[in-house]
């Protein structure tokens, strides 16, 4: 019979622990389970329930990656100030807005971050504050002030778009950029509507859903200049969460109206649905990451929740215990 190393020219790995990225092929023996194990690659994507964030909400802000995730603002039984941070297995609470509102956009990492926007009893906020890790500082505001605003980009080069801006017209399509210190008025999307995902940087951003009225699948590019129109959602619904890039993004949640958990992959032409879907279904979450690692968490379904889900895309690397046929 033939040997492994005869086939590979190596002998298999003894280690303690699985690699944290196998390639697919890679062969090891784990010494603390006592079970041959290799590499190999997801098929379809799929969500794995996380540990639940420190304070119920929705109506959040987001900023961040799968494994260094930001969490800020919100609606519990008024305006929220909590921000709380994920390291990849946990949150853990740090010092809060300056300003407590809901709605409220954001964009950039979880050691910069930036927040703008949002609602108070007071009334509809254009305050902008960024993040540095530990703590908020007041910045500029946005030009229009509105709610449910959606956000790309950093916090150097961020992007604000679409929302409740209140008056007659109340739903906006304003789009502003921020140069890390103040923000400029830019050409606004095509079809204004609020609670919609986004996902991008700011000179290739995308906007997908939300309630214009009524809910709708539009889905609209942006390249540093305009808006384009491009294929819409196969789910056409409104407060839904997305993230990584323009060419390759994700939407996921929402309602339809009824929550939804449904995930759509977009790969810069056409949106296409996931069979793996949210655990748990709700609208008005918070979202992060990328295509293939992204992160959904907080939300109402149908009350405040702290659900945190983590997202494993096709292709992504996978271990496999090998057993004897």
């Amino acid at each position: 019979m033939a040997e492994y190393i005869n086939i590979k020219g190596q002998n298999i790995e003894v280690v303690a622990s699985d690699p944290a990225n196998p390639t697919q092929g890679q062969i090891w023996y784990n010494s603390t389970s006592n079970t041959l194990k290799g590499g190999d690659v997801t098929t379809a994507g799929a969500w794995a329930t996380g540990n639940n964030m420190n304070t119920a909400r929705y109506s959040l802000g987001d900023a961040g990656i799968q494994t260094a995730a930001l969490a800020f603002g919100g609606y519990i039984a008024g305006p929220s100030s909590a921000t709380e941070e994920y390291d990849g297995n946990s949150w853990a609470n740090s010092n809060p807005l300056n300003t407590s509102r809901y709605g409220v956009g954001g964009c950039g990492t979880q050691t910069a971050g930036l927040a703008f926007g949002g609602e108070t009893p007071g009334g509809l906020q254009n305050a902008t504050e960024e993040y540095d890790g530990n703590s908020w500082t007041n910045s500029n505001p946005l030009n229009t002030a509105r709610n449910q605003v959606k956000g790309a980009g950093t916090q150097t080069a961020g992007l604000a778009f679409a929302g409740d801006a209140g008056g007659p017209t109340f739903i906006s399509g304003a789009t502003e950029e921020y140069d890390g210190n103040s923000w400029t008025s830019v050409n606004s999307m095509n079809t204004a509507r609020r609670l919609l995902a986004s996902a991008g940087t700011q000179t290739a951003a995308l906007g997908a859903g939300g309630n214009n009225p009524p809910f709708t699948g539009i889905t609209e590019e942006y390249d540093g200049i305009s808006w384009a129109t491009s294929n819409p959602l196969n789910t056409g619904r409104s407060a839904l969460a997305g993230c990584g890039i323009q060419t390759a993004a994700l939407a996921f949640g929402g309602t339809t109206p009824g929550n939804t958990g449904a995930t759509e992959e977009y790969d810069g032409t056409s949106w296409a649905t996931s069979p793996g879907s949210l655990n748990t279904a709700r609208q008005q979450l918070a979202g992060c990451g990328t295509q293939t690692a992204g992160l959904a968490f907080g939300g109402e379904g149908p009350s405040a929740t702290a659900a945190t889900e983590e997202w494993t895309g096709a292709g992504a690397p996978t271990t496999v215990t090998i057993t004897a046929s």
